[in-house]
């Protein structure tokens, strides 16, 4: 007879310890966006904190509520509900009614996450299914950008003028680059959102397989196929337009629903890629980066 102490705990393959927690992971997430949040505040003031904070209580409070409900574990101490927030709030404008972040914020957790089983169970990223939603929901809402309190900036987006095909005026490459220009809260500044990705990579909470070739797949397609002026001008304006560079960072990477080996990350990214230039060049709307990532979410 065996006492309690002498039982063997059976569990499934891969049997791998790390230092990292999600928690841990999750805090550096956190870490690696507030360049970007800091940034929103200095273009267009104290709003992107409003709708920050209230989309990550919201978030918080949808997932604790569900779980209590349904007389689950709770896990909001994972911060994972605190990184869906940050993202939703990073893809709305500054000019967004609070109240789309509590719809959002149940989207993502409720309907997107919890239904399919919490955290690590959910097919495509719950940020990225929350914003679609809204944006198809409210369009006016995720489009109506305000110009930047700082009168040195333009207040011109360079989506809407690609999809026309032409340059936009009076907005450079290097506006976009440094994040002198108009758009959500959390893409505009291009540098700030690399600071970030690169935090993640030294900590190594992301590798550089699906960022990268995610980038450099549009940069080619931009360089062959251009739409507007010259090649290398085209390629620098559909880099750092849109939310290219918060969705191959901080959104295409998350671990749930990308690949898990390198050559498959790699592929990831090159579909994101792909779906990203199609969308921009052949669909309806002038960006298509949240659609190409939720599309390959849901192919791995």
């Amino acid at each position: 007879m065996t006492n309690d102490s002498e039982l063997l705990v059976l569990s499934s393959s891969p049997h791998v310890k790390h230092k990292n927690n999600t928690r841990r992971i999750m805090l550096d997430v956190i870490i690696a966006m507030l360049p970007a949040l800091v940034w929103s505040v200095v273009m267009f003031g104290w709003r992107p904190i409003l709708l920050t904070a209230v989309s990550v209580l919201s978030c918080i409070s949808f997932e604790y509520g569900y779980q209590r409900l349904m007389k689950k574990p709770t896990t909001v101490n994972d911060l994972s509900a605190v990184v869906t927030g940050i993202l939703l709030a990073f893809n709305v404008p500054s000019t967004a009614a609070w109240w789309l972040m509590p719809i959002g914020a149940f989207f993502a957790i409720v309907i997107v996450k919890q239904l399919f089983g919490g955290i690590g169970k959910n097919i495509v990223n719950p940020a990225i299914a929350a914003r679609i939603f809204l944006f198809v929901s409210w369009p006016s809402q995720l489009t109506g950008f305000n110009e930047p309190i700082t009168d040195a900036v333009s207040s011109a987006t360079a989506l809407g003028a690609l999809k026309e095909g032409i340059i936009p005026e009076g907005l450079t490459v290097l506006d976009m680059f440094l994040g002198l220009c108009s758009g959500c809260i959390g893409e505009i500044s291009a540098l700030m959102l690399i600071i970030g990705g690169v935090y993640l990579l030294v900590r190594r909470v992301i590798t550089w397989h699906i960022p990268v070739s995610f980038l450099v797949t549009v940069a080619v397609l931009a360089v062959i196929f251009p739409q507007a002026g010259g090649n290398l001008e085209y390629m620098a304006y559909a880099l750092f337009s849109g939310g290219l560079m918060l969705g191959a960072i901080f959104m295409a990477t998350d671990y749930t629903t990308s690949p898990v080996t390198y050559k498959g990350r790699l592929l990831f990214g090159f579909g994101c890629g792909l779906l990203t230039v199609m969308i921009r060049y052949f669909g309806a709307y002038p960006e298509g980066t949240s659609f190409a990532i939720m599309i390959m979410n849901l192919l791995v």
